[in-house]
Order: structure tokens, then sequence, then C-alpha cells
């Protein structure tokens, strides 16, 4: 019997001891059934409420694979003490013919996980009901309810027991400090992105410990988070504006927002670092900006959040050559670093019109990229490459096809020596060996790859031919071969970078050669035709030479 075993903890009170703990104990057990141990799972410090952990998924993929007979585990909420999870783990695993076994529980079957699965979802509800209602006592005795706030730090106090008492913070002068200069700055009127450009160029780090955005300062004024809505800095903690529930598909955390007559309100003075007219004048001008536009004309810039921008055909193919950023809409019609933008951390600020970008990379795409004079050269070099991988290859074949031969020359002559009375112990071990040869042999023939096809340099004039009729698809009336094309035409692209040059903008198409000699290799019907078979084997592993992009400066 082959076996996982998995082992995990998630409690604070808990450690790696109680990991260790765990693979013991299934450890000796194992051993006294004489069961084969073939791996070990674990997950540290993370709840059994998801599947969302590493050790279990990489468990999960191995049973799939047929990598052990039997799961192994201290108790069945070891492994989630989810209900559907359990039991869309124990299905999976019966499929797989994989067996679940706990210390606890002994053989796992559908009346255990239908019972213990409503057990351990019990436990969480009431485990969950048990630390909201420990929050709210902390938040009403004038403590924090949750995580640290920038401007604060944790105060650590132990109980008579030596129990750790929670929810004490007290003020950190020089990050208070920051969040003072942050509000008499948008009280005065300058924009949450300068003020982030200011703290960036002054070396502040931001609560993150990275460099300072817009959105860590303006926030989210509905949530209550953003520097400029944290009620604590007035001596106010405010707690249960929201809650979260777990999304059944992905298992991630969602938050819902809760009505205000569920807030829990709590004055607590002694952690207040702005006075209230500072806080008022701040309040005041969020209110404006969610109203009115500013001089430029550009409506604020949380409303612009909220608001759907249409993606452009190489949406998320350009980077920035100065910090590796990306670029993105900073008006309907141009586009820029975001990082500069939005950061002031990059001192790239040339901008350019999308509809000028999108023309110069597809009038790349259809007559630069794959040069037909380089792609000769490149295809003559790639055919030297694979002769000489054929004549490897050959040779290698034709040495295993020549001892096949020989072997079985030798096991004639072993037969020969048995039927004249020669020792047979020692003949059929030298028959077992030889025949254990003869069968790898066999297998490496019947594995062994020819090298890839090779290519023609007319390929080159195949692809423009390709890239013309997608670059015309794009104009098409029909959004479906809009849409169609556009995907085969990403598909070429690895990135775009944009170099800043004397005002103007320099743009290196990197493409992928293997989406070139795709799109090359399809004659007709580019979107449900494959013709990859070909292609596949030109950029496999077998030949890493060839596997690097293609690049045009435009």
């Amino acid at each position: 019997m082959k076996v996982a075993i998995y082992a995990r903890y998630s409690s604070d009170n808990q450690r790696d001891a109680s990991i260790a703990d765990q693979f013991r104990m299934c450890r000796l057990h194992a051993e006294k059934q004489g069961w084969q141990i073939v791996e070990e799972y674990s997950d540290h410090a993370i709840s059994g409420s998801s599947l969302l952990r590493p050790g279990i998924q990489a468990l999960i993929s191995d049973a799939t694979r047929g990598r052990f007979n039997l799961i192994l585990a201290e108790a069945m909420d070891r492994l989630s003490r989810d209900q559907e999870d359990i039991a869309g783990l124990f299905k999976r695993m019966s499929y797989s013919g994989v067996k679940m076994f706990t210390l606890s529980e002994g053989e796992v079957s559908h009346l255990h996980v239908g019972l213990k699965g409503t057990m351990n979802a019990l436990f969480l509800k009431d485990l969950a009901d048990k630390t909201r209602r420990g929050q709210r006592g902390r938040v009403e005795a004038g403590k924090s309810g949750g995580g640290n706030s920038y401007g604060y730090d944790v105060v650590k106090k132990l109980d008579a027991n030596g129990e750790p008492i929670r929810g004490h913070r007290t003020i950190n002068e020089a990050q208070a400090e920051v969040v003072r200069r942050i509000f008499r700055d948008y009280a005065a009127g300058k924009s949450a992105k300068t003020i982030a450009f200011s703290l960036n160029r002054d070396g502040i780090a931001a609560p993150s410990g990275g460099d300072w955005g817009f959105s860590t300062i303006n926030g989210n004024p509905k949530r209550g988070n953003g520097i400029l809505n944290n009620e604590m800095y007035v001596g106010k903690i405010v707690w249960n504006r929201q809650r979260f529930v777990k999304d059944p598909d992905t298992g991630k955390r969602q938050a819902r927002p809760n009505p205000e007559s569920e807030w829990v309100i709590q004055e607590a003075p002694e952690l207040r670092i702005l006075d209230d007219d500072l806080w008022n004048a701040v309040k005041a001008r969020q209110g404006e900006n969610r109203t009115e536009r500013d001089e430029s004309g550009i409506a604020d810039v949380r409303k612009m959040n909220h608001r759907r921008r249409p993606k452009y055909l190489f949406s998320g193919l350009t980077k920035c050559a100065c910090c590796g950023g990306g670029y993105s809409a900073i008006s309907a019609t141009l586009i820029g670093c975001s990082t500069a933008r939005n950061k002031g951390t990059c001192d790239n600020r040339v901008n350019i019109r999308r509809d000028e970008l999108e023309a110069r990379v597809l009038n790349a795409l259809r007559t630069k990229l794959v040069d037909p004079e380089m792609f000769a050269r490149f295809c003559e070099v790639f055919t030297q490459e694979m002769n000489r991988l054929r004549m490897e290859g050959r040779a290698g074949i034709a040495s295993a096809e020549a001892e096949i031969e020989k072997t079985e020359r030798e096991l004639a002559k072993l037969l020969t020596a048995i039927k004249a009375g020669g020792p047979i112990e020692a003949i059929v071990e030298d028959m077992k060996r030889l025949e254990a040869r003869k069968s790898e042999l066999r297998t490496f023939l019947a594995e062994a790859e020819e090298p890839p096809p090779l290519l023609h340099p007319s390929m080159a004039l195949q692809y423009r031919k390709r890239v013309q009729q997608l670059y015309e698809a794009l104009q098409d009336e029909e959004e479906e071969k809009r849409i169609e094309a556009a995907d085969i035409l990403r598909s070429l692209v690895d990135q775009i970078v944009l170099t800043p040059v004397d005002g103007k903008v320099e743009i290196d198409v990197q493409g992928d050669l293997a989406g070139i000699l795709m799109i090359s290799a399809q004659t007709k019907n580019p979107a449900g035709g494959r013709g990859g078979s070909q292609v596949k084997m030109v950029a496999g592993a077998r030949n890493y030479r060839y596997r690097h992009s293609l690049e045009v400066t435009i």
C-alpha cells in the first residue's frame, strides 16, 4: 500500500511542531500496518475552510496521477473543515481509486463525510461567531478590533496567565506626522496622485513598505479604507462596516457592506492624530470631488476607476522600457507609463496615441517582423541543425537496432546451451538479463522521435499573407470576426516595449517565433484550423536554440 501523509495547522496557538507531531503519529501507524510512505504534504498556518492551500492542491494533483493508493491524516478536519470541500475531495479520491484514512475516524466513508463534515462546518461557524464576539468586545472596550492601521504600533501585553491581550495600539509619531502631512496637502487642494509623488520623492515608505500610490491615499470612502477615510485618526474606532463571504466557485472571500445600523462605533480619544477642522476640510473636498470635475476637465480619479474603460488591441502587452511597468490609458486617446502617472517613481512622461501605436505595431507585424531574407537565413541554419540532430538520432537508432540483433543471437546460443544440458540456473539468469535489455531497446525505438520537419523560406511570405488577412478581418463589420482576428494577432506578440527617445516613442515589438510559424503553416481557416503539430515540434524542448523571440524596432 503506497501512502501519502497530510498534516496542517491553522491556529496561532499552534506551531510548526504540530506538523511534526502529526507526521510522527501517522508514520508510526503506517509502519505498524506495513504501508509504504511515498510522500508527505503539509500546510502551515492556513485555515481548513478552503482547499486553496498549496499542500492539499499538490496532494490532489499527485493522487489523480496515481502516485499513491491511500491518504493518511490525523483527522478529517486536517484535510478540510468545509462540508462541501470534504465531500468533493472524497468524491474525487474515490474516482481516482485513492482511499482516505485518518487516525481519528479510521477509513473514511460516506457516513463520515456526511456527519463529520456537518460537525466541522458547525465548528467553523461557531469559531467565526466567537471571533466576532471577541472583536466586538475589544472595540467596545476602546481597543482595535482587527489589523493594525498606518500611524499606529501594536502594543504587546500578556495577562496574568501569560495569554496575549489583543487590541492595544499606540501612536507611531513618525507615521502620524506623515498622516497629518497627507491631510494638510489634500485639504490645500493637492491631488492624491501629487501627494503620492511627493512622498515617494522624499523616500517615505508606504504602509506596505513599497511606493505610495494614489489608491492608498484615496481608498474607498464607503468601506472606510485608505488614509483619507480612516476615522481612527480622529479618535473613533468603527467596526463591522463589512462582512466577508466565501465565493463557492473560487473559495476566495468577498467583501459585502453591512448596513450602517449594524456598525459598532467607539470613541478612543487617546488614538487621535488629527483635529476635527482638518478632518472636516478633507471630507468636504472629497464630497466636492464626487460631483465636480477639476480644472483640466478630467473626472475625479475615483469616478474614472468605476467607469469601465475599453481595452485596446494590444492591452496588457505594452511595457515601459524605463521601469518595466505597464502602459495604460490616461485619456480616451492617449496611453502612458502607469508607474510614472500613479506613483511618480518613473521619469517616462512621453505618451503615445493608442491608434498610432496599433497602426505601427500592425505594420510591423505585416512587413517587418519576419523579413524574407532574414527568415531564409534562419531556415538555412535551422536546416543544418536539424540535419545534425537527424544524424545523431539515426546513429542512436541504428546502434539500438544492431544491439537488438546481437541480443537475439546471444539468446539463441543460450537456448542451444540449455538443450545441450548446460547449467540451467546460470543460463536462465543470463536470458532474463538479455530479455530485459532487449525490452529496453525496443522501448527506446518505439519512443524515438524524428527531428522537427524542415522549414522553407517561403513561410515568411505566407506569414505576411496571413497577417494581412487578419488585419483586413479587423475592419469586418461582424464583431465575432473582429474579436477572432484580434486574438490571433495578439498571440503573435510577446510584448511591446515603449522607449522615450527625444520626446517620441520608439517601439520594440517582440514576437513569439512559435506563433509566427503557426500562422505561417496555416493556409486556410485561421481560427478553426490548426496545423500546429509541425510548429510545436519546431519550438519543442529538443531545440531550445530557436525558442527565443524575434524582435524588431519600429
